[in-house]
């Protein structure tokens, strides 16, 4: 099975040692390389590789980022490039999420090649881009205490969603819809449990059933009795309730200053 790559390095000698390396595998061809993380979001949109050896860091972002700005539907197969240390590394480890240490051997090159055969031609994308996310996940969990992710199992299938992709959380029954640009999906909980999962300085809440990233707000209005509508940057809209007056007048002054 013929398996077409991308190498996304800001230096040049390491993008060259890794061409080097793949010409010893003739099932390989190289479709591209990018040297910072904005050259490779374009690279991996337009050209969609099999697989892509991406650097960690970079100048402008690194290889997190690149992840985070595909989203879920155009990650590759992905074979991290890094001078992190030993210790960090066992992050990679624990997700079973393919690493090089950088300076490369070519012995470890070889194996990695072959184990991203492998699950290539296994078809294994979903349950990559899962390990993918859950390192991303646990790398930014440093950062933050709140929930970056969303775990959905949809017709056989297994998605991860990420809070900044969803525009609106609407309660749903027993369930709690995920509203992003132009998808949906259902996620079980309660909306009081989620409330307290987010961060506040992201998502506000509108409504007893609504929770609205601060980010897609194209929009704000006063309406009546104490209600607001917001018109979001996909042209969807929420009106919020009435004793949520508060939670509102907070962000609007938020906002102004």
């Amino acid at each position: 099975m013929p398996i077409t790559a991308a190498i996304i390095d800001d230096e040049f000698l390491a993008r060259k040692k890794v061409e080097t390396l793949l010409t010893e595998f003739s099932f390989i061809t190289i479709i591209g390389e990018a040297k910072n993380g904005s050259n490779a979001v374009e690279l991996i949109k337009l050209k969609s590789p099999d697989l892509i050896f991406l650097d960690v860091e970079m100048p402008d972002f690194g290889g997190f980022e690149v992840i985070k700005k595909l989203g879920t539907d155009k990650i590759p197969y992905i074979i991290f490039t890094t001078a992190y240390d030993r210790y960090a590394l066992k992050a990679f480890d624990v997700h079973a999420v393919d690493y090089l240490l950088k300076p490369l051997d070519k012995d470890r090159f070889k194996t990695a090649v072959h184990l991203a055969k492998e699950r290539i031609e296994q078809k294994e994308s979903a349950d990559i881009n899962k390990r993918v996310f859950a390192l991303l996940n646990q790398v930014e969990k440093k950062d933050s205490q709140y929930r970056q992710f969303f775990e959905i199992k949809e017709k056989g299938r297994e998605i991860t969603v990420r809070t900044d992709e969803i525009f609106v959380l609407e309660a749903n029954g027993n369930y709690i819809e995920l509203r992003l640009n132009d998808k949906k999906y259902l996620y079980r909980s309660t909306m009081n449990a989620l409330a307290g999962e987010l961060d506040p300085k992201e998502f506000i809440r509108v409504h007893r059933s609504y929770l609205i990233n601060t980010r897609y707000i194209k929009s704000c209005h006063y309406m009546t009795n104490n209600e607001y509508k917001f018109k979001l940057k996909n042209d969807s809209e929420v009106i919020s309730g009435r004793g949520f007056k508060e939670n509102i007048q907070a962000y609007l002054d938020n906002e102004g200053s």
